[in-house]
């Protein structure tokens, strides 16, 4: 674990989970910086930076295709769920928020998660 190292705009997968909400969403990330924001907060929450996050949800064994790890899959849907839960004094519509922002990132970075239960 290494927690974060740099701006959160300079990790490659966030680049791509940007480029995805402009092209996928027409989401015009700038016009929205609670989106970072709530990624980095995430981060700081697991001691991960983005790219561990996803990593974290991947298979790698050398010789093989990179699966995605169910394992780890479901480990990063207990932390969002954690995320969620930890944010006191907002709303139960304003915590699934938190985690739909989170998960959006490991969506558009190929990690399908649902939202499960709101807390």
């Amino acid at each position: 674990m290494s927690g974060l190292d740099r701006q959160i705009e300079g990790y490659e997968t966030v680049k791509v989970w940007l480029n995805g909400l402009r092209e996928q969403s027409g989401v015009d990330p700038a016009n929205d910086p609670s989106r970072l924001k709530l990624l980095e907060e995430f981060c700081r929450f697991v001691d991960l930076n983005p790219d561990e996050v996803l990593k974290a949800c991947l298979l790698e064994k050398p010789g093989r295709d990179t699966k995605i790890s169910i394992k780890g899959r479901r480990l990063m849907a207990e932390k969002i769920a954690d995320f969620q839960a930890a944010a006191e004094g907002l709303s139960a519509r304003e915590r699934a928020g938190r985690g739909n922002t989170v998960r959006s990132f490991l969506i558009h970075n190929g990690i399908l998660l649902q939202s499960g239960t709101q807390v």
